[in-house]
């Protein structure tokens, strides 16, 4: 019989194996939840343009929208977040990190199945016999280190981000549907500024071919003339094929295709104005009232949440099972208590060696929340610069429209006083094709800019966030 040391043969030794296991467990996740700091300043750099006071200001809504007075826009706003691809898929998405939510939320319970079976079987030469089973199978693994918790905490910050995902896509693709319709509809003002300037050109020519012929006036005041005219014509086709195209671009952001509003946006229309001004919060309130910004801070959740999963997956495993069934010869005697059957077991498992995998999943994992808390500061710094830009643009146009408008008024009596002039002999008709160009290209630029200034207001508030607030109730659906 061979020898043992006194140690060897006590339950010492298991305990201090398991004491040493547990201590090769030990954490290796950060127990800090903080967002990474993120240069966020205490008040916007470009002050607000408010046309009165900051106190008329108005609150931005969710359905900023409707503030520009145009049923048209409104309608394909609203057809375009009922439809669009980009907010079903994002829908979809969400439904499936639901799902996924619930998936690990029932991995915390036991679970329980049933099963029967009916077997007949011979061997050799004996007879054949029979043999019936009924019973419940049930199981548990108690979350005894939190792994299936960290794993629920993780689905449940993907639901958030999914939801704030959708908010997303919605403010996107409402601020991309009305800046299409409102560069269409500048499209279309252009296009009747370069029609009108036209047909005063054609008119002027043809008073310079009347006077040509009557000797007042030479053959290169007609060839100008027509050089003119012809320049501003050629400008039209290109003005249509925009204006397609934009109209297509909204049929396609409605789930149309792309031919679909080509009749109903025919027609021109004016420009959609911004009803206000709206009021602005400080930077670190704006950023709450992203949903970009919301979704990549639960991103950084659900990646703190694996981190703290993974690191559970290092450390023993436990589960309780038992079963309780009927065990008979005859399918009559199956029901008879003494074919009852029943067992119970409790297991434990601790991992040994594993070459390293599970220490390198938890590295993987804390990786993938290194990358997701970069990505948090670079939508918190995008945002800030979506806003940045928006007032800068805004407060930049305004000063041109003002001036614009100056400039056409004077621009169009110029023209006037010019083709008066003309047809009385006064002057020649280089003065008259210089007022001309002045006054298309002045009243182009003024119509443009009136679009991009509608336009503006939408980035702006989309940049704030669209108006979009977490809604509480979604969390539970």
């Amino acid at each position: 019989m061979p020898l043992q040391h006194p140690a060897f043969s006590s339950p010492r030794l298991a305990l201090l194996a398991l004491a040493a296991l547990l201590s090769g467990c030990a954490s290796l996740t950060s127990p800090t939840t903080a967002l990474p700091a993120t240069p966020t300043p205490a008040e916007w750099s470009t002050p607000a343009p408010y046309a009165s006071s900051p106190a008329s200001a108005a609150p931005l809504t969710a359905n900023w929208w409707q503030g520009f007075n145009d049923p048209q826009l409104t309608a394909l706003v609203t057809q375009a977040l009922q439809n669009s691809t980009d907010v079903r898929s994002a829908q979809s998405a969400l439904l499936q990190a639901r799902a996924l939510r619930d998936v690990s939320a029932a991995g915390l319970g036991p679970s329980v199945s049933t099963s029967a079976s009916a077997q007949r079987s011979k061997s050799g030469g004996s007879q054949a016999g029979n043999s019936f089973q009924a019973g419940f199978d049930a199981s548990w693994e108690p979350d005894v280190f939190g792994g299936n918790r960290s794993a629920l905490n993780a689905a449940q910050s993907d639901v958030e981000a999914a939801v704030a995902s959708l908010a997303n896509a919605q403010v996107s693709l409402a601020a991309e549907t009305a800046v299409t319709y409102i560069e269409l509809r500048g499209l279309q003002a252009q296009l009747l500024i370069a029609r009108g300037n036209l047909a005063s050109q054609r008119e002027t020519l043809q008073i310079t071919r009347w006077r040509a012929q009557a000797g007042l006036a030479s053959s290169l005041d007609v060839e100008q003339g027509i050089a003119a005219s012809e320049q501003t014509g050629a400008q039209i086709p290109a003005l249509e094929t925009s204006i397609a195209q934009a109209a297509s671009s909204l049929a396609v952001l409605t789930g149309e295709s792309p031919g679909a509003l080509r009749s109903a946006l025919a027609n021109a229309a004016p420009v959609p104005q911004a009803a206000g001004d709206l009021a602005l919060a400080i930077p670190a309130e704006t950023l709450r009232q992203r949903p970009d910004v919301r979704a990549a801070e639960h991103r950084i959740e659900a990646a703190l949440a694996r981190v703290a999963q993974a690191d559970a997956a290092r450390y023993p495993g436990f589960q309780i099972s038992g079963s309780l069934g009927l065990r008979a010869l005859t399918l009559g005697t199956l029901t008879s208590g003494a074919s009852v059957a029943n067992a119970l077991l409790a297991s434990v498992s601790v991992p040994l060696f594993d070459g390293g995998a599970a220490r390198a999943q938890v590295r993987a994992q804390q990786a993938a929340l290194e990358s997701a808390r970069i990505s948090y500061q670079a939508t918190v710094l995008s945002a800030l610069k979506d806003v940045e830009d928006a007032l800068i643009s805004l407060q930049g146009n305004r000063e041109r429209l003002a001036r614009l408008q100056a400039a056409s008024g004077a621009a169009a009596n110029a023209d006037l006083l010019a083709r008066q002039r003309y047809a009385s002999g006064l002057i020649d008709f280089r003065a008259v094709l210089e007022t001309q160009r002045t006054l298309l290209s002045t009243q182009d630029s003024l119509e443009a800019t009136r679009a991009s200034l509608s336009a503006d207001h939408v980035r702006l508030y989309k940049a704030l966030g669209g108006g979009w607030t977490r809604a509480p109730e979604t969390a539970a659906h």
